[in-house]
């Protein structure tokens, strides 16, 4: 692996489909959801180190600790953007994670992953 801690990956995303919610109906307007905002970050994060791991190895999220400080409403364009902190045993590797619409920050926080086996490979 060559995987090194200062690494980022940043990915701009529309705020749209599956990434929404409207809380039940309960604000009245489609805004991301923290589940949504959650995916954006582990797939940011997944994607930032994929291509350096070995055949046969990839990651999957085991810890992950945001808070969502701002709505984002739909059709927004926000930017994920993950960068790789501290790698442990060779194998866990640590994120710093954040999306922003613009200059205005929507979650923040950090995210852990494991380097596995992909079963068959």
């Amino acid at each position: 692996m060559s995987l090194e801690p200062g690494m980022v990956n940043e990915h701009d995303f529309t705020v749209e489909g599956r990434l929404l919610t409207d809380v039940g109906g309960t604000i009245g307007v489609s805004v991301l959801s923290t589940p949504g905002m959650v995916a954006m970050m582990e797939r940011t994060s997944a994607m930032l180190v994929y291509p350096e791991l070995p055949d046969g190895k990839a990651t999957v999220g085991f810890e992950i600790c945001v808070k969502h400080v701002a709505a984002a409403g739909e059709g927004a364009t926000c930017t994920v953007r993950s960068e790789l902190n501290e790698i442990v045993d060779g194998r866990k590797l640590r994120f710093d994670v954040e999306v922003k619409e613009g200059e205005r920050t929507i979650g923040v926080g950090t995210h852990e992953r494991r380097v596995v086996d992909v079963p068959g490979a």
